[in-house]
């Protein structure tokens, strides 16, 4: 099949100059703050409807207040199905549609070695940061994500998922399988719904805060680009990849990572 035997209705429409989100309605998980904040707010800017989706209500009505009536927010555990169900029912009942999901939640409650890695929270690690992924897409695909117009699925993976990361190993193993998640959709939900996954390095979130707080300049030392991420830096990898710019692109991760590759040093 080629890409003019496509329906119509799958072609992806043109959209007004920067506001690439025009009438689409978007589902980003874990949103409250950080990396899925920056997300939601930039869809938001780009003129997208939004339900965003966290663990705790008091964080996401600091978030509801600061994206506005474009966003309405679920509160619930990314792996709980109810919750799942909730929120993407929440975005067909309030929004009418459903055209893009951000898989961003990811937890990582173990650090050290593989060996003596608690196996209770391996397991947990596979719920949220897999497992809850493929979860989401399957009730998307369910509510109508792909049914009558192109859409879009974005994957928040990390670079520890493409290279040994010590410490945090098995968080990277977790987000290695979320890549290759991310291949296996987009073979299977193609030509109607793209699948891709973003993977950042060090971004200047609470998460992450571990591995550079005690000393930012030096965990920023060794990359090319001079700095460590920002929230906003994979916004904008994320909107493009979940964009219309993108539509000819599924399956591939998107490596944001200042550069580091490129060093010896990291």
């Amino acid at each position: 099949m080629t890409f003019t035997d496509v329906p119509a209705p799958f072609v992806t429409p043109t959209t007004e100059h920067g506001r690439r989100f025009a009438g689409q309605v978007a589902i980003v998980t874990g949103a409250s703050r950080g990396i899925g904040l920056a997300v939601a707010q930039r869809l938001v800017d780009e003129g997208a409807r939004v339900v965003v989706t966290a663990r705790k209500p008091e964080g996401l009505a600091e978030a509801a207040e600061q994206l506005g009536s474009e966003a309405v927010t679920v509160a619930g555990r990314a792996d709980d199905p109810d919750h799942q169900d909730e929120a993407v029912r929440t975005a067909v009942e309030r929004f009418g549609r459903l055209d893009v999901l951000v898989n961003n939640t990811g937890i990582n409650p173990a650090y050290g070695s593989l060996l003596d890695l608690d196996e209770g929270a391996a397991r947990k690690i596979m719920d949220v940061n897999v497992l809850a992924a493929l979860a989401w897409t399957r009730r998307a695909i369910a509510a109508g994500l792909g049914r009558e117009a192109a859409g879009a699925i974005v994957n928040m993976s990390s670079v520890a998922g493409l290279s040994p990361s010590p410490g945090i190993a098995y968080y990277g193993v977790s987000k290695g399988a979320l890549i290759n998640l991310t291949i296996q959709l987009a073979a299977e939900l193609s030509p109607h719904v793209r699948v891709n996954a973003v993977a950042p390095a060090v971004v200047k979130t609470r998460f992450a805060a571990a591995l550079y707080e005690a000393d930012e300049a030096k965990a920023a030392a060794g990359y090319p680009l001079a700095r460590l991420g920002v929230p906003e830096d994979i916004a904008a990898a994320t909107a493009f990849l979940a964009s219309s710019d993108a539509a000819w692109i599924t399956g591939q991760t998107l490596v944001v990572d200042g550069g580091a590759a490129l060093s010896p040093r990291l």
